[in-house]
C-alpha cells in the first residue's frame, strides 16, 4: 500500500521523484497531522503548496519546484531585474553556507543579489507594512460596523488555499489584503516603474522567499518568478559565490526598508502583534508602547495561542495557529460556536514563514533552530528606530503619491482581492 503522499505533474510547487522514495509515510503524516490536508478530501489528493513534506522527506523525493534555470535566463535576458526579498530569508541562507541558524544576512544577500545581476534590490518588509496598514484598518472597520465572526490573515497562500477548498464559507471572514509579495509587486508596476520611467515590459520581477505555496500564488499576482532559499544557495554555489565573504550592501530606496513590524511578520504571531501595533495607532492616535509594542503573549511555537488585548476601550480576542491542521481544530469549534475570536492569525508552517517549505533542511532540534531564526526577527525589530508600520517614511511617500489612504479606491483595487478563484490554482 501506498504511504506516501501524490504529487500532481501540474503541481506548480512541488515535484516528486519516485525513484527515491521508499514509501516511508513521514510525508503522509504531516500533511495529515500538521497540515491537515492529507486523508480530508473524498477528490483527488489535493495539495495546498506549503512544502512542509519537503522539509522532512529523508530522501528528498519530494522538493521544490527547481527554477534555477529560468532564473538564470532572466539575469541574462537584458531586462531590469527586480528582486524583493522576504524577511524569513534572510535569516536562514547562511545555514546553506555551514553558518548558524538565525544569522541576519540581510546585507550580504543584497550583495550576493546585486552581483548575480540584480539591478534593484527591494525589502518585502515594505510589503509587510503595506499589509499592516491596510488589515489593521479592516480589522477596524469591521469593529466600528459590528461585522460578526472573526478576520483572518491571508498573508499565507497556502492557508488561503486551504480555506478555499475545505471551508468555503468562511472566505468571507478572510482578509481582502494581498500578501506582502503581492502588495509589493503592485507597487513596483504601478509606482516604482513610472517614477523610474521603467516600462513593465522591461522589468523581471522576483521574489526571493522561504515558501513553496509563493510558487503557485505567483500565477494569481506574480511577480515573474518565485525563487526559495533553497533554490537560491544552490545558483550562488553553481556561480561560484560564498555569501560568507561578501561585503554587505543596502536595498534601494523606494522599497528600501519597512518598520520592526514588517520585519516579524517572518514569524509565527508576527502578522498578529503588527497589525495590533497599527489598530492602536489607528484608535489612539498616538504611537504604542508597553504590552501593545511588544506583544509577546501572541510569540512562541505553541500550535494554538490566544491572547487579549485591550484597545481603546474594546477587547481584542485573539487566536494565532501555528499549522493549517490546527486550524481545522479551531474552525470546527468556531462552526460549533464553542469559541469565539476577533482576529486569527493562521500559517500554514509551524513557526510561520522563518520554518517555510523553501527553507533550509534541518531533521534535528528543529524547535531549537526555529526559536533562533524568530529570534533573529524580534531582536532586529527591537534594534529598529521604527517600528510601526505608519511610521515608515517609504510606507508614508506611497500614499501620498498613489493611494491616498488605507481602504481607499486605488488601495482596493491595487493591494485587496477576491477568492475562490480555481483557476489561479491550476485544479
Amino acid at each position: 500500500m501506498d504511504k506516501c503522499v501524490k504529487v500532481s505533474k501540474r503541481n506548480s510547487s512541488i515535484v516528486l521523484d519516485k525513484e527515491k522514495c521508499d514509501n516511508c509515510g513521514i510525508c503522509s503524516s504531516i500533511c495529515s497531522f500538521n497540515v491537515g490536508v492529507y486523508g480530508f478530501s473524498n477528490e483527488s489528493f489535493p495539495c495546498i503548496n506549503c512544502g512542509s513534506c519537503t522539509i522532512m522527506c529523508p530522501k528528498k523525493c519530494l522538493s521544490e519546484r527547481d527554477e534555477t534555470d529560468i532564473l538564470r535566463d532572466y539575469l541574462h535576458s537584458g531586462k531590469t531585474i527586480v528582486f524583493q526579498v522576504a524577511p524569513a530569508a534572510r535569516v536562514s541562507i547562511g545555514e546553506e553556507f555551514g553558518l548558524e541558524p538565525g544569522i541576519n544576512m540581510a546585507g550580504k544577500l543584497v550583495s550576493a543579489l546585486r552581483l548575480i545581476g540584480g539591478d534593484y534590490i527591494f525589502d518585502t518588509t515594505f510589503g509587510a507594512d503595506l499589509t499592516v496598514m491596510e488589515e489593521a484598518s479592516e480589522l477596524v472597520d469591521r469593529i466600528n460596523k459590528k461585522i460578526k465572526g472573526p478576520m483572518f490573515t491571508s498573508c499565507c497562500p497556502a492557508w488561503v488555499k486551504f480555506c478555499e477548498m475545505f471551508y468555503p464559507e468562511y472566505l468571507g471572514n478572510l482578509s481582502t489584503c494581498k500578501s506582502p509579495i503581492a502588495m509589493e509587486e503592485a507597487i513596483i508596476r504601478n509606482y516604482f516603474s513610472k517614477v523610474n520611467n521603467i516600462d513593465n515590459d522591461d522589468i523581471i520581477s522576483i521574489s526571493i522567499v522561504p515558501c513553496t505555496a509563493k510558487k503557485m500564488e505567483r500565477v494569481r499576482f506574480g511577480p515573474d518568478l518565485a525563487i526559495t532559499v533553497r533554490e537560491l544557495a544552490r545558483y550562488l554555489k553553481e556561480e561560484y559565490i560564498d555569501i560568507r565573504k561578501l561585503k554587505d550592501s543596502k536595498f534601494d530606496n523606494l522599497m528600501s526598508t519597512g518598520s520592526g513590524g514588517g520585519l516579524i511578520f517572518g514569524t509565527s504571531g508576527g502578522v498578529t502583534e503588527s497589525v495590533m501595533r497599527e489598530v492602536y495607532h489607528i484608535l489612539n492616535k498616538k504611537r504604542p508602547k508597553g504590552k501593545v509594542l511588544n506583544f509577546k503573549s501572541v510569540r512562541g511555537l505553541s500550535n494554538i495561542k490566544e491572547a487579549s488585548i485591550k484597545i481603546k476601550g474594546y477587547t481584542f480576542r485573539i487566536a494565532v495557529i501555528n499549522g493549517t491542521g490546527d486550524a481545522r481544530k479551531v474552525l470546527e469549534k468556531i462552526k460549533k460556536k464553542e469559541v469565539y475570536y476577533d482576529f486569527i492569525e493562521v500559517m500554514a508552517c509551524e513557526g510561520g514563514c522563518i520554518s517555510g517549505g523553501g527553507q533550509p533542511r534541518v531533521y534535528d532540534n528543529t524547535n531549537n533552530l526555529k526559536k533562533k531564526r524568530m529570534n533573529a526577527l524580534y531582536n532586529s525589530d527591537k534594534k529598529m528606530k521604527t517600528r510601526c508600520a505608519s511610521d515608515n517614511p517609504d510606507i508614508k511617500r506611497v500614499y501620498k503619491d498613489l493611494l491616498g489612504s488605507p481602504l481607499s479606491e486605488k488601495a482596493k483595487e491595487l493591494l485587496h482581492t477576491t477568492y475562490g478563484g480555481d483557476e489561479f490554482y491550476g485544479r
